[in-house]
């Protein structure tokens, strides 16, 4: 069995519960993880053929054995949503504001799972971090708890299999153990020079802005990316739209600002869900296929969200 989860705090977090789960109550033997992104929804249906796979955090698939997810953009067509029936193996919550409180509840209710007591604060955290429930911009990208020291490490991974090696922590230590990890720290102590990087640097990405928005390329290797920057020097902006570079190619989001949410605000998941990508009412995520692509679709993301009030 091997577990995709998405590559982020809270899609780890599920694929350390889940992978536990699994075993602890006898369902599966020697479960995998790995992870995926947005770039293999291009390729969905031929994905992971004549594998045994779970998918966490992430896109509904029709083949997956065990399938759970928050994201309301999950569906990626009708017929995937047709298909779709919640039972022992699938679930699915929209109002979840992350994926890992899904897996421990239904594990509990269906299988007679006993989560380990560390799992409550990996349930916790992801929560807070998936769904930018942090205090303040401040805390997003100063705080020192555990779980952003690990949020933050995972922006500065060595190579992929970083992230896999954290889901095995994840699953048996707590998270002061897994932020203590010399590994971790290293790449944690990175993440924060690289957050003085961008804020020092960010304003002079910005191609376009107004009273209620802007749009910054970060395409520059030598520019880090920080995700809550345009709101912490920007504090009054609704929107931001971000390009930048990733293993698989360049990505946009599109978020909407924590601290100061637009009244009539549009649901950028399924915005985004329009350029072949998704996510959540308040941020969206896109892998363009090139450069030229990505920067015309920000333009027209940018004029979409700029007169949004």
């Amino acid at each position: 069995m091997l577990i995709y989860y998405h590559r982020d705090f809270d899609g780890m977090a599920s694929a350390a519960i889940l992978a536990d789960a699994l075993e602890a109550t006898g369902r599966e033997e020697n479960v995998r993880w790995t992870g995926v992104n947005f770039d293999r929804t291009l390729h969905w249906e031929e994905f992971a053929l004549g594998q045994d796979f779970a998918v966490v955090d992430f896109h509904y698939h029709q083949r997956a054995k065990y399938w759970f997810d928050h994201h309301p953009t999950t569906f990626l067509t009708s017929e995937d949503e047709a298909s779709f029936t919640p039972d022992d193996r699938r679930a699915f919550d929209p109002t979840s504001p992350s994926c890992p409180p899904i897996v421990l509840r239904h594990a509990a209710e269906h299988w007679g799972y006993q989560a380990p007591e560390h799992f409550a604060e990996l349930e916790k955290w992801s929560n807070i971090i998936d769904a930018a429930q942090f205090k303040s911009a401040e805390q997003s990208m100063f705080g020192s708890e555990p779980a952003i020291r690990v949020s933050r490490a995972l922006t500065c991974a060595p190579d992929l299999s970083f992230h896999d090696k954290v889901v095995r922590m994840m699953r048996k230590k707590p998270l002061v153990q897994v932020a203590n990890d010399p590994t971790v720290d290293r790449c944690y102590e990175r993440s924060c020079r690289n957050r003085d990087n961008a804020i020092d640097n960010f304003n002079g990405t910005v191609r376009m802005s107004s009273g209620t928005a802007l749009m910054a390329d970060l395409r520059s290797r030598k520019i880090r990316r920080e995700r809550f920057a345009p709101f912490f020097l920007h504090p009054h902006i609704f929107y931001a739209v971000t390009v930048l570079p990733t293993r698989a190619g360049v990505h946009i989001t599109v978020a909407s600002n924590p601290w100061n949410r637009p009244k009539e605000g549009i649901h950028l998941g399924e915005l985004l869900k329009k350029y072949g990508g998704g996510g959540h009412e308040g941020v969206g995520g896109c892998n363009p296929p090139d450069e030229g692509t990505a920067m015309q679709w920000a333009g027209e993301l940018y004029r979409k969200v700029e007169n949004v009030v």
